[in-house]
């Protein structure tokens, strides 16, 4: 394989004009630049990513924290990054930090000692001082961390209200939010806070139901939908993200509810599993693609100091299917 060198031999000219002419800086004349790209086709010259990251002090990596791969919004939304931040020359470098120690400490380092780029965080961590001065581009998806790191979000706001109109529509009496950890600082409790207020504007009773912090996995969903039956008999209505929504759908039958009969369950999300099932779920849908779209518009923005995008939160779409 032809090394830089080798194409400066052939082109006649200093191996430091031909970094030049690879990375676009100084002053090349015209005549030595197609000197030094035809000696480059000729040898069939390949340039090191590697070396020419050195040289801009790049690594055209950006990292991305989550609390889990294997939950369908995560999984999904790094799907998406990894697709938007590819078409802007980036790569991924993935953190999960559920049931791992000191694995966002480590990815927080390695950003200091400029091994990637940037960061987007969207985990659940519940100290957030680690991400205090740290002087390099981090992004927040759906989290609060500190006052100074901007955060990308759906219209939370516009979720809830949402979810209590397509609930309202069947005159619910009493409803259970299944909500998460409300110890972690996220703009997603908008949406629990609207749904509750809207549907008790109308006189309808609202229980929450909270899952412990960091609460990902099947098992932790399947005790969630137990206890709500459990505790409540006379519900009506559920309003929890897809999984666990997808959990009560499968329970209902066999705690005596039929669905949508006499159960109206609307998730929050609307990732895949809400449709592949027998009976599809009415969900409130992220946009992800669009979410993702601009975390990496903004995350790039950071990177090179240029003007960030509008950060407005995303809209949210309701999506009527067949359990409200």
């Amino acid at each position: 394989m032809a090394s830089i060198k080798d194409v400066a031999k052939l082109a006649g000219v200093a191996a430091s004009t031909v970094s030049l002419v690879l990375n676009n800086k100084g002053y090349v004349s015209e005549t030595t630049r197609q000197k030094v790209r035809k000696a480059m086709d000729e040898l069939s010259y390949v340039p090191s990513d590697v070396a020419r990251n050195l040289s801009m002090n790049r690594t055209n990596t950006i990292g991305v924290v989550i609390p889990s791969i294997s939950h369908p919004f995560f999984g999904e939304l790094v799907q998406a990054l990894e697709i938007e931040l590819f078409s802007r020359n980036y790569k991924v470098m993935l953190c999960t930090t559920m049931a791992k120690k000191n694995a966002e400490i480590e990815f927080i380092e390695m950003l200091k000692r400029k091994n990637m780029d940037g960061i987007i965080m969207g985990a659940h961590t519940m100290d957030t001082s680690i991400y205090n001065n740290l002087n390099r581009p981090v992004l927040a998806f759906d989290r609060y961390i500190g006052d100074d790191i901007p955060i990308v979000c759906s219209d939370h706001a516009l979720g809830g209200l949402q979810a209590a109109q397509a609930m309202l529509k069947h005159n619910p009496k009493h409803v259970v939010q299944i909500i998460g950890a409300q110890n972690v600082a996220t703009p997603a409790q908008t949406y629990h806070e609207v749904f509750q207020q809207e549907l008790a504007n109308h006189g309808v009773k609202v229980d929450n139901y909270e899952m412990e912090w960091n609460a990902f996995t099947m098992k932790q969903f399947d005790d969630a939908a137990r206890h709500v039956f459990e505790l409540y008999k006379d519900i009506d209505g559920i309003f929890t993200t897809d999984m666990p929504a997808l959990r009560c759908l499968g329970l209902a039958a066999s705690c005596g509810y039929s669905v949508p009969e006499t159960l109206k369950i609307v998730s929050y999300d609307g990732t895949v599993v809400t449709e592949t099932g027998a009976v599809p779920i009415t969900t409130i849908r992220q946009q992800l693609d669009k979410l993702a779209e601009l975390s990496a518009e903004a995350i790039v923005a950071m990177v090179n100091g240029t003007e960030m995008p509008d950060l407005t939160p995303v809209p949210t779409k309701l999506i009527s299917r067949k359990t409200c």
